[in-house]
């Protein structure tokens, strides 16, 4: 197939899902809303840079360093209403020259990896194009209800799409409730793809020792940096002291939040310098290692889909603590596989840690059938076969 891919060059997640085509044989065309370097593989590489993209700050897309924040990286909480407000108006500039792309390129399928700010500017090809979208965990929880430009974009892209796809079955049903045809075809798997499971063995193995690291010390890792209005990281740190108080040796691991200024704030003013790591961006292998060393993986979610992360964490045998909402109920029974939690509450998220850290039969029983979950609903290979027949199936209905 010839297929054209809207998405976010940068992203882990864009480059797994590309991986896929690349390397069955087909013709991959993608349109980055960031600038970046091209992945290789690809046919042909194109930046629109919607929505302030430009601003973000650049990184090859096969980096392990430590990308460079950007205006919108140090800012964004101060940004996200401006972006509400003006980054649907940045579409106006790039329609034209998106058009004149796919009239060039004439691809069999367009897939948008998210609906903001992808999936408004791919609802713009012509109707002969068939058009998949990808819901992103926070697209209509939080996104869509940003503004009334953001409303109705979002409406716009899911009454346009051919093809629906997200990573959690709530996703597909909010989607009906914004838009998208009962009678289109819909997909639910992991955002990435899925999980290799024998990658992440045979990468982790071979990733090497990690930084200051104390010895023997119990390992709890918030790996998923700053993300206001999605993740409550206040909650989390809060939290610390009162792990800290019965379990001292315990140490929390937070690879993406090096020179945070909050995160630094946070652990300044609660005096947890001893028991917090602040980490650069980890290369894919070091974090899978990290997951395999660390004992509980910690996401405080007030909006989330299905973290990548978290599947991640759980193919590696790390007990997963997250918030409490209902995309993520679809993975995690709380006492059996995992806990969830009030995201606002540093009490229940801390004495949720130390019942993971004090009960090791727990999380061994939880590791194991973690394990079959992945096997089960997540393996890549098992996942991707399912979105190429459902490729077909869009383009046969369209």
């Amino acid at each position: 197939m010839r297929l054209l891919f809207v998405a976010d060059g940068r992203s882990p997640i864009t480059l797994s899902w590309l991986r896929h085509w690349i390397e069955r044989g087909d013709e991959i065309h993608l349109i980055s809303t960031f600038p970046c370097d091209p992945p290789p593989g690809l046919t042909s590489f194109h930046v629109l840079a919607v929505a302030f993209g430009a601003l973000g700050g650049g990184q090859a897309a096969n980096s392990s360093q430590t990308s460079k924040r950007g205006l919108v990286g140090r800012f964004r909480g101060l940004l996200r209403p401006l972006r509400y407000s003006l980054g649907p108006l940045s579409l106006l500039a790039y329609i034209q020259r998106f058009r004149a792309l796919v009239a060039a390129l004439n691809p069999d399928l367009i897939h948008a990896l998210r609906i903001p700010f992808e999936g408004m500017l791919a609802s713009c090809a012509p109707r002969e194009a068939p058009l998949v979208v990808s819901i992103w965990g926070n697209d209509l929880t939080l996104h869509a209800h940003g503004s009334l430009l953001m409303k109705w974009l979002t409406r716009r892209t899911l009454c346009r799409a051919q093809g629906l796809m997200a990573d959690a079955h709530r996703d597909i049903r909010l989607g009906r409730e914004w838009g998208f045809s009962a009678g289109k075809p819909n997909l639910v798997v992991p955002g990435a793809g899925g999980i290799r499971r024998d990658e992440i063995q045979r990468a982790a193995a071979e990733a090497g020792s990690l930084p200051d690291l104390p010895a023997d010390a119990p390992l709890i890792v918030n790996p998923r940096g700053s993300r206001p209005g999605s993740l409550r990281n206040d909650t989390f740190f809060r939290a610390i002291p009162r792990v800290v108080q019965k379990i001292p040796q315990a140490c929390f691991v937070c690879p993406l939040l090096a020179a945070d200024p909050q995160a630094e704030h946070w652990v300044a003013s609660l005096g947890i310098e001893a028991s917090v790591r602040l980490w650069p961006r980890l290369s894919q292998p070091q974090l899978w290692a990290l997951f395999q060393r660390a004992q509980v993986f910690v996401s405080p979610s007030a909006h989330d889909g299905t973290p990548n992360s978290l599947l991640e964490a759980m193919a590696c045998g790390c007990f997963p603590i997250t918030g409490d909402i209902e995309s993520l109920r679809e993975w995690i029974t709380p006492g059996e596989n995992g806990f969830l939690v009030n995201p606002t509450d540093p009490q229940a998220l801390a004495e949720a840690i130390l019942a993971a850290l004090e009960n090791p039969v727990l999380r061994a029983r939880a590791a194991k059938q973690n394990a079959d979950i992945i096997a089960e609903r997540a393996d890549y290979p098992r996942c991707m076969g399912q979105v190429e027949e459902f490729y077909e199936n869009v383009r046969r209905k369209t």
